[in-house]
């Protein structure tokens, strides 16, 4: 059986909702597992979820909540412009389960991980990309960020690659219930907003069978289903418009 590549969404510091999810998948030696980002923030046990990401040497994109941790902590002290921001935006669970210090092993882990991975007939990404600007001139302001522009796309960024991004809950899209997956041109979205409480589900993809898996963070329920029976496709024309409403930061 050949290796399985793995792609994970945003876990949002639920380490028990991880270690669950990971259970049912049972990757082995051979698989590729790659999380989208945002290991960290909401959620009462980052700490613990990004020293077990790091000790089994998984891959991981940058997210957003990384990104903002990076700009308050990650330059050898506290910026106090960054700081009231990504409190805000979720980051005090975080300080807390470090125990208010956050290793430098760790900041150090985060400054490396990659905006984006290349896999192919699939590229990784934590937020996507902005549909008007060329991918060389696109930092981690637009792979980590961008909303709107890139979901609204009526034609795919890539001819020959699907777009995988994690970052904006799947349910704040017009007519997705609460764990289905979103699609659109060209990419498709598995962040089900595991810390959120109008969803719970965290989501794994199996890319090499096309199956999904997921755990419930509150009643530990998990299911398994085919991809296709798991995505809603998405008309453009209503993501900006009509999208639910939803935190100001996701």
């Amino acid at each position: 059986m050949p290796h399985r590549q793995i792609v994970i969404g945003d876990v949002h510091g639920h380490y028990d909702t991880l270690i669950s999810l990971l259970d049912a998948i049972a990757p082995d030696s051979d698989d590729q597992v790659y999380f989208l980002g945002d290991l960290i923030d909401r959620g009462p046990q980052s700490a613990q979820v990004v020293d077990y990401v790091m000790k089994h040497g998984y891959k991981c994109l940058l997210g957003n909540h990384e990104h903002m941790l990076l700009g308050t902590v990650g330059k050898g002290g506290i910026d106090s412009h960054q700081l009231q921001g990504w409190l805000y935006g979720g980051g005090y669970p975080t300080l807390v389960s470090y125990d208010h210090h956050i290793p430098q092993e760790h900041i150090e882990w985060m400054k490396k991980l990659p905006t984006y991975i290349d896999l192919g007939d699939v590229w990784l990404v934590h937020g996507g990309v902005n549909p008007t600007m060329p991918l060389e001139e696109q930092t981690a302001e637009q792979f980590c960020w961008v909303r709107d522009e890139f979901h609204a796309m009526t034609e795919p960024y890539f001819k020959d690659k699907v777009i995988i991004t994690g970052h904006t809950i799947t349910f704040t899209f017009p007519g997705v219930a609460p764990g289905k997956l979103a699609a659109g041109a060209g990419w498709l979205d598995i962040d089900t907003g595991a810390y959120h409480p109008n969803s719970g589900w965290l989501t794994g993809l199996d890319l090499t069978n096309e199956i999904v898996y997921q755990v419930h963070r509150k009643h530990k329920t998990k299911r398994t289903l085919p991809l296709a029976e798991a995505v809603v496709s998405i008309d453009p024309s209503t993501v900006i418009s009509k999208r639910a409403k939803r935190p100001s930061v996701v």
